[in-house]
């Protein structure tokens, strides 16, 4: 089986006086969830529609499993499942027959069609509300049917423009293990402002503002950039004390009080977890909770954006 891959080039899409997607090139394999992520009107879902062939660039394309999304746009598509934003669908029909529409869609007939849209239903939860008409779902359930539609043909490549939105809590963990279980030979995009979905899903994130790409990384490597990676936070009775008592360790660049905890930032190449658990065992604090920081996702999103609006 040859490897999954999607390749954007040069992709522009202009409204007007307006671009909204600037010159975005990248490449993913099979076996990455990405996570694509940026401010409102950062461009995301502009992005996903031409990668997905639901909106023609201005110039550039997009090849998908070796199929180009303006030249052959029809086999690209079949190599693809899409859930939009908003996740639309014909309100009056029942889950099961709005499944089997798209099985039909999809090219599956008769007994197979009925077959996929059943193995749907089971994945996604839906057995309860087979029978029920969409447009009278919760915007949850409505959430899961989009899903449930775009997995129905089991693609090669999944793009999805906020997957878990409007979704509780425990549905969001259905998705997001689903998604896991996809992702080894699949390629799977995240459209997503909810940042915590990058850390709990994807391999690999991408940051863009304004149309234009600014970081591609792993979430490891994303935190790695907070000014929180490596620091040591705590809570202890008296923290204007111990941040003074800390402030004077060769090893803490920084000691700052935030919301009644004291975090340590340390100097370049220190390791600062041992140095202050030994502090605070000598000085004998009474500590509630004392945590090494990975780095702060939302520290880093601000960052980078905000730098590109400062540009």
């Amino acid at each position: 089986m040859s490897q999954v891959r999607v390749e954007a080039r040069a992709l522009i899409k202009r409204y007007g006086n307006l671009t909204a997607v600037r010159d975005l090139e990248f490449e993913i394999g099979s076996g990455e969830v990405l996570g694509f992520l940026g401010p409102n009107g950062a461009g995301k879902s502009t992005t996903m529609k031409m990668l997905t062939g639901f909106l023609a660039p201005s110039s550039g394309t997009a090849i998908i499993n070796g199929h180009d999304i303006v030249e052959d746009s029809l086999a690209a598509r079949r190599c693809m499942g899409y859930l939009p934003e908003g996740a639309p669908a014909y309100g009056e029909m029942t889950v099961r027959a709005f499944l089997e529409f798209v099985a039909g869609a999809r090219g599956y007939s008769g007994a197979e069609a009925r077959s996929r849209a059943a193995a749907a239903l089971e994945r996604l939860n839906l057995s309860r509300v087979p029978e029920q008409p969409i447009e009278t779902l919760s915007k949850g359930f409505k959430r899961r049917v989009g899903l449930a539609q775009a997995i129905l043909h089991d693609p090669d490549v999944l793009i999805l423009d906020e997957p878990t939105d409007g979704l509780d809590p425990n549905q969001k963990h259905e998705v997001r293990t689903l998604i896991r279980e996809m992702a080894a030979d699949k390629i799977i995009v995240i459209s997503t402002h909810i940042l915590e979905e990058v850390a709990a899903v994807c391999n690999r994130a991408m940051i863009i503002a304004d149309g234009r790409l600014l970081v591609d990384d792993t979430p490891a490597g994303l935190l790695k950039r907070s000014r929180y990676h490596n620091a040591v936070t705590l809570e202890v009775d008296q923290p204007e004390r111990a941040a003074s008592v800390l402030s004077e360790l060769s090893q803490a660049r920084k000691v700052e009080i935030r919301e009644g905890e004291v975090t340590v930032f340390p100097a370049e190449g220190a390791e600062l977890l041992e140095v202050v658990s030994g502090v605070v065992r000598e000085q004998g604090w009474a500590v509630r909770e004392l945590r090494l920081e990975k780095g702060r996702m939302d520290e880093v999103f601000r960052q980078v954006t905000q730098q590109e609006v400062a540009a």
